[in-house]
């Protein structure tokens, strides 16, 4: 199989060293070279190792809202992303609202439990792999103080009318979980307290009566099993965080781990239903600046060594937002995940599916929602962001490049993990939702150079998979359609069939006594790539 490059023609191929970007996309998309172009070089050694690579990355995954979980279609396509992307945890919204019906009480006002959602719920779940990170909220009505709702499926979001039944609630909740799948395993969860409690729109209360409905929920989980893990406050804009420790310390409440979220634009929590329009920050460390702050607050203060995990983080935070279908995502959010470093436990990506109904059923095929798949299933570039990320060996290599992952595995096996992150947005005149739904053409960033030493001899195969402008961008080709308000079978079919992730570029290389392997590749804005050399 020697120089044998699979479905692309040998026209596009430049005989030892040079890859171009666009194989397998149409002449009319090939960027012209200039004679002098700007050269990244990235050189790792496989004798020079970091240590074992931290996979917070893909710790945990958003969803929307628990009753959603019960949908064949949305089981698919969970169980796919799993096995794509190496998820761990899923977090959700709506454990306990009405629509689970886990709460009612009789006519003499004594509790009333009820399991029968919930269960095949997390049955599913585990049997998949992925343990729950548990959200307890939303109110259930007849336990709640008010009729104050969020979202379409109504969320009752005031506190508790009578906290003692709230903490009977969950007390009752976490022994059926315990009783279920036992001791050992539910010690391995997480139980985070509500969603987003600064914020009016989620929490009717005040931040005390928010630290009082901690205090009860964490002596619920704990009183059942003291290993329990309980944590919070879950808000948005990573705020209340010396707050929430300051308050559990000095009333020696637990805490085992902070939560809280972040978005990388500049305006606003909260727009269920899109219509305020957003822009993406121009700041170099959105997001990830306010991770690596977490990190310090809490190291700063009473409770050092806490864990930490931001259980929502996107690009944006309406699920009206094109950015989130846009090949600019995948290499935002690789951006982002490498600027935290090691500052946080997890980074939980709000969602994994375009089958959210914050705002009640979506209409359109590519609507801007969080999803890394569309409600069809059709799997978005940032998609292959986390699919890349799974691929690599549990070994990262020293680095000095700070846009790339360079791992290997027991058997000497190499990948790197490199990508261009360019944000193009012109700024506070246009919104996010006028931008990223235009065809936006990538410009050429020169090329990129991969220099790897410490090979052993031999044969080698080299696989190169990315996604970028028109690789493995669905969108593009949905606007290429017209951007129909929906999309027949034959329509989907094709674009995933087009967008699949299957690599660029195979090729069989002999690495000889040196150990060395050279390859470039050209750049374009936004581009990602994944280099694969397995040993043969």
């Amino acid at each position: 199989m020697k120089n044998k490059i699979t479905g692309l023609s040998k026209k596009l191929f430049k005989t030892g060293i040079v890859l171009s970007a666009v194989l397998g996309m149409g002449s009319q998309n090939a960027i012209s070279q200039t004679k002098q172009e700007t050269v990244r070089r990235i050189e790792v050694d496989l004798n020079k190792t970091q240590g074992k690579l931290n996979k917070f990355f893909n710790e945990s995954v958003g969803a929307g809202r628990a009753n959603e979980g019960l949908r064949a279609d949305w089981q698919q396509q969970l169980a796919l992303a799993q096995q794509d992307c190496g998820f761990r945890y899923l977090r959700m919204h709506g454990l306990l609202v009405d629509d689970m019906a886990v709460y009612k009480e009789d006519k003499n006002g004594n509790p009333e439990y009820n399991y029968q959602y919930i269960d095949p719920l997390f049955d599913y779940l585990l049997s998949i792999n992925i343990k729950p990170f548990v959200e307890l909220g939303f109110m259930p009505s007849p336990l709640a103080s008010g009729d104050k709702t969020i979202f379409w499926w109504r969320g009752n979001v005031t506190p508790p009318k009578d906290y003692d039944k709230w903490e009977g609630l969950i007390t009752n909740l976490v022994q059926h979980f315990t009783e279920r799948y036992g001791e050992e395993e539910v010690k391995s969860w997480y139980f985070e307290v509500w969603n987003e409690p600064n914020l009016d729109g989620f929490w009717a209360g005040t931040q005390q009566e928010y630290f009082k409905l901690y205090q009860y929920t964490a002596k619920a989980v704990k009183g059942v099993n003291k290993d329990y893990k309980v944590g919070g406050p879950a808000t948005a804009g990573a705020e209340w965080v010396p707050e929430m420790i300051d308050f559990c310390y000095k009333n020696n409440v637990a805490i085992d781990f902070v939560t809280t979220h972040s978005y990388g634009v500049k305006q606003g929590f909260l727009d269920e239903f899109g219509n305020g329009g957003t822009v993406l920050n121009k700041d170099e460390m959105a997001v990830s600046g306010d991770v690596i702050n977490s990190r310090n607050e809490i190291e700063s203060s009473k409770i050092p060594g806490l864990e930490l995990h931001y259980t929502e983080w996107s690009s944006s935070y309406t699920p009206a937002d094109p950015i989130h279908d846009s090949y600019h995502q995948a290499a935002y959010v690789l951006e982002k995940l490498k600027q935290v470093g090691n500052t946080v436990n997890s980074m939980s990506y709000w969602v994994f599916t375009d089958i959210f109904e914050e705002a009640g059923p979506r209409f359109t095929p590519f609507h801007g929602g969080f999803g890394l798949q569309t409600i069809q299933g059709i799997k978005k570039p940032v998609y292959y962001s986390y699919s890349f990320l799974n691929k690599l060996g549990d070994m990262e290599l020293v680095n000095n490049d700070k846009h790339s992952w360079a791992c290997k595995t027991d058997n000497g096996d190499f990948q790197l993990l490199a990508w261009d992150f360019t944000n193009t947005h012109p700024g506070d005149s246009i919104n996010n939702q006028v931008y990223y739904i235009k065809d936006l053409p990538a410009k050429a960033k020169g090329k990129l150079e991969i220099a790897v030493s410490g090979l052993e001899k031999g044969k080698y195969s080299l696989e190169v998979s990315q996604t970028g402008y028109r690789v493995n961008d669905a969108y593009t080709d949905y606007y290429d359609l017209g951007r129909p308000s929906q999309l027949n079978r034959e329509q989907v079919t094709s674009i995933k069939k087009k967008n699949n992730g299957s690599p660029i570029y195979r090729e069989e290389v002999k690495i000889g006594k040196d150990g060395n392997f050279t390859k470039q590749l050209d750049l374009r804005e936004n581009d990602v790539f994944l280099i694969t050399l397995r040993k043969m």
